[in-house]
This record gives C-alpha cells, structure tokens and sequence, in this order.
C-alpha cells in the first residue's frame, strides 16, 4: 500500500513516464512494463531481382539489336538478289519489263496501243504451264466486260480491256520464249489475232458508239473463247 501511495506522491516526470507506459497489478504490487517500439524496416529484397530483370533484358535486347544490324550489313554487302526478285520492286518509277518476241508487236507502229506503264506483275517464273494459266483467268475476266457494254461505262471498259491486254501482252512473250519451236508460230498468229482485235475495241469504246463497240467486242469474245481453249 506505500508503494501505491509513494507513486500517486512521485514527481511530474515520474506520472509522465508511469503515463507513457503499460501498468499491470499483481496483488498489491504494481509491475511497470514498457512499451516495446517497432522499428519500420524497409524490404528491398523484391525489388532487387526486378532491378536485375530489367537491366537483364534491356542488356539483351540491345545486343540482339547489334547483332541483326551486323547480320544485315553482311547480307547487303554479299546479296546480289536484283531489285526485282519476283515479290517486291525496290526500283522507282517502275521499269518497264522487255519482251523477246517482237513479232507480237503491231507491224506499223512498233508496239501496242492498249500498253500502259506503272503496272506491277509478279514473276510467275518461266513456266510454260504458269503463263498459259494466267492466260486464261485473263482471258475469263475480259469475257465479264460485256456486262458492262451500252451501260455509259466507256471509261471503265477502257481502263480495264487496257490493264488486262497489258498483262497478256508479256503473258504471251513468256508463252512463247518457253514453247518449243514448232508451236511458237501458232502462238505468234494468235497473240497477233488477239491484240489487233483488243486495238479495235479499244477504238471503238473511245468513240463510245454502242453499236461499234458490240461489234468489235463480239470478235474479240470469239479470239479469248479460242484462247481459252487453247491454253486448258
């Protein structure tokens, strides 16, 4: 009991620090016990391996980087592929393709009215059999044109009989440079039939004369319709 008084009679500084800490009373006595502080700690211990990862892929990456350029590099330096390999054309404006077999040409002018320039082809190789298919399935578009006749569609008519004989023009040159000997002046007489037929409808579609394009256009149909035939 004199200790319990003795504290009530203790000094400021001895209530503060009996007020900062936790009281506990066993049987008259009074047992003071302070208060265990906790001391913030910090983990880096995550953090560490992220740090590690990234500097570890950015290390990569930029070692990937400089390897593929160096790859490159020796590949432009010892690459002879030409700018036209068949996929893509690095060339600009785009060249025009040379032809062998002149005899397709019309005989007054050196060349043919309905070639236009700035069309890309893909080399299908020289394949006798390659060049007849896309013969044919250009052949098979033109035959769709007379769905389009006597309908105010000249422009239309024109652009499309131009970009579809310009693919059969160098179609045919290939045709013929891959036939064999006896069959390429059959396919010259054809290619010839052809392309003057093609130059009168394209006349004809110019003047936009419905009747004169019907005309010109139902012999044409009768030259692909051979064709068509002749390449199966």
């Amino acid at each position: 009991m004199a200790t319990y008084l003795s504290a009530l009679n203790a000094p400021a500084a001895a209530t503060t620090t009996a007020a900062a800490t936790t009281c506990h009373g066993f049987s008259g006595s009074l047992l003071l016990r302070p208060r265990r502080r906790t001391t913030p700690v910090t983990c880096q211990a995550s953090s560490q391996p992220s740090r590690r990862s990234a500097c570890l892929r950015l290390g990569l990456a930029a070692a990937t980087a400089v390897l593929l350029q160096q790859h490159d590099a020796a590949r432009a330096a010892d690459d002879d592929e030409p700018a036209n390999n068949g996929w893509w054309i690095t060339e600009f404006p785009i060249p025009v393709p040379k032809i062998r077999n002149k005899e397709i040409n019309n005989a007054e002018t050196g060349t043919r009215s309905f070639l236009k320039n700035g069309i890309y082809m893909a080399d299908i190789g020289p394949s006798f059999a390659a060049h007849a298919y896309r013969l044919r399935s250009t052949a098979f578009d033109l035959l769709a044109l007379e769905d389009l006749l006597g309908k105010d569609a000249s422009r239309y008519v024109n652009k499309y009989l131009c970009l579809k004989s310009t693919f059969m023009y160098y179609d045919f040159d290939k045709l013929i440079t891959a036939a064999e000997a006896d069959n390429k002046k059959p396919l010259i007489d054809l290619a010839n039939r052809l392309f003057d037929s093609f130059e009168s409808f394209q006349q004809a579609v110019t003047t936009k004369d419905d009747a004169k394009i019907s005309d010109r256009y139902a012999d044409t149909k009768v030259i692909l319709q051979e064709l068509m035939a002749r390449m199966a």
